[in-house]
């Protein structure tokens, strides 16, 4: 027993955190020789000759210009597909390739069974790998694993009796996919049984949720299986969105015969949620903070072992019920049972017999892209002149982390007293909005002390972290009258960590907030100067 034990923990420690996926994997039988042919498509194998890249290997296809589309596999059935694995150029770009390349969430994803004019499956790559936002992360799952955040396989079983075409359509109106490798894995076979159901996949979204109305995130006629979900949500309120039950109508019902306890339950976590990828669930981004406006969670269920069996029609979808602040109320009380409005998309995964219905409309990449909350922004990259800071020295920064802006302002100030960095904006009409600021913290970060109009907010921020990162400081909500404003830095110190006093400035941001703030206008005559409120509890 002790040396079982033994072999256990030395495992434990080699394959983490693979253990559990090589635990809970459920393998076929290998032993047992099953009828067809393995074939496979993949990249390497179509390119002519004139638009080969002699400084590449020729295993990809180089790009895939804006609006068009590139076919994976064009296969002839019955067959069933076992593996798809994808790659491409990462967003920030590479030595050779001008510009950026298209996010996974421009990209589109479509499969067409036996045929058909319209895909059984239909989602952005992003998303159909679990992967919101058109954020590349690592996600560890059985049915879909993303290695580093960059190598993208899939495993769900995808059998067809006629044909199957697999295709990408880069949805971007500006960037290539660059460096597009892929295979697809498949088994020839002579037959497939009757009973044998189609995979489908869909996308659908709501910015933001409609009042009075639960999100779906399926609807499909059967007979079938729902084997899971991706859920990705952008909060548009402060506090906890997520307690909305999921409901699930079998057979035509008018009632929910399947009713859960809140959304992070139906995601196997419990209390809220955190970052984790396991065989069956996984949370593979969520921001720390995790009560601001703008908290952005991915999550995936996968049913795998516990499929939602339905005869005749399935529907699934979630309130969207949570905790929000108390200038969000008619009545000014702070509840955790409130309908939120915020920012939901969902990919849904199930097999059925027969063609899927459509019940959710297509969408462009445009129209993915999470609307746009920010009132006011101003650029740290546009803080460069000597009006804008002390004496010192400044750089501009290039990173994933800063997609939006390109880059990041990073000031070295001089003289470690009186340094100071100074954005200025206008305000035009008084509104209920949320200011913060997206700074870095590094290894290298001093302490900052934020003031806006010479009143100082809060205490100093500490930018010191072992490893970079890049969070929101949220410093107050307020109603400020139109004008001028000017939100200054001011050196304080360093942490006794940090090997420097330096300062990473995304941006300084003023956020909306939702209509109903405005409506009730519970804070408006507040004096931000004596009074300063963060709605975050």
């Amino acid at each position: 027993m002790i040396r079982l034990t033994a072999c256990v923990t030395y495992l434990g420690l080699a394959l983490s955190p693979y253990l559990p996926l090589v635990l809970a994997q459920s393998w076929p039988d290998l032993t047992v020789w099953q009828e067809g042919r393995s074939r496979r498509e993949s990249s390497n194998v179509y390119l002519p000759k004139d638009i080969r890249n002699p400084l590449n290997n020729d295993d990809c296809v180089i790009e895939i210009g804006p609006g068009k589309t590139h076919v994976l596999a064009d296969l002839k059935g019955p067959g069933i597909i076992t593996h798809i694995w994808i790659t491409f150029l990462q967003l920030e770009g590479y030595e050779g390739v001008p510009g950026n390349s298209a996010s996974p969430q421009d990209m589109l994803l479509r499969i067409f069974w036996d045929g058909r004019e319209r895909p059984e499956v239909e989602a952005p790559l992003g998303d159909f790998f679990a992967s919101g936002f058109g954020r590349q992360m690592p996600v560890i799952s059985v049915p879909v694993v993303v290695e580093d955040a960059d190598s993208y396989n899939c495993y769900w079983r995808m059998p067809f009796r006629k044909s199957a075409r697999i295709e990408i359509i880069n949805q971007s109106k500006d960037k290539n996919i660059n460096w597009f490798y892929y295979n697809v894995d498949w088994i020839e076979k002579k037959t497939v049984p009757d009973n044998t159901m189609y995979f489908c996949a869909k996308y659908r979204q709501e910015y933001p949720q409609v009042a009075g109305r639960d999100y779906i995130v399926l609807d499909a006629d059967g007979p079938g299986h729902y084997v899971g979900a991706v859920l990705s949500v952008r909060t548009r309120s402060p506090q906890w969105f997520g307690e909305g039950d999921e409901l699930v109508y079998i057979d035509g019902e008018e009632s929910p015969s399947i009713r859960g306890t809140g959304t992070e339950d139906y995601f196997l976590s419990a209390f809220g949620l955190k970052e984790c990828s396991t065989p069956y669930f996984g949370v593979p981004y969520l921001n720390t903070q995790v009560r601001i406006v703008g908290q952005r969670t991915c999550s995936y269920r996968w049913h795998l072992y516990d499929p939602i069996v339905f005869e005749k029609s399935i529907k699934v979808a979630f309130e969207h019920y949570g905790w929000m602040t108390k200038d969000e109320n008619p009545k000014y009380e702070q509840l955790n049972w409130n309908e939120r409005e915020d920012d939901f998309a969902s990919v849904a995964f199930w097999y059925q017999m027969g063609p899927a219905k459509d019940f959710a409309p297509s969408t462009t990449a445009e129209q993915r892209r999470l609307p746009n909350i920010e009132r006011v922004v101003v650029w740290g990259k546009d803080l460069q002149g000597q009006a804008c800071h002390s004496p010192g020295e400044t750089k501009l920064q290039k990173g994933p982390e800063y997609r939006e802006s390109g880059n990041q302002l990073v000031f070295s100030p001089s003289d470690e007293s009186g340094a100071w960095i100074e954005g200025q904006f206008e305000i035009k009409e008084k509104e209920p909005l949320r200011l913060l600021l997206v700074m870095t913290k590094s290894p290298d970060g001093g302490i900052w002390q934020p003031s806006l109009n010479g009143i100082k907010l809060g205490k100093p921020i500490d930018l010191y972290a072992a490893k970079v990162e890049v969070p929101e400081f949220h410093l107050m909500d307020f109603w400020p009258d139109p004008g001028r404003y000017a939100l200054r830095l001011e050196c304080t110190g360093k942490n006794a960590n940090s090997s420097g006093r330096h300062l990473g400035l995304d941006s300084i941001r003023l956020r909306e907030r939702r209509p109903r703030v405005k409506e009730y206008g519970h804070e408006k005559n507040w004096n931000w100067k004596e009074k300063q409120v963060l709605n975050n509890y």
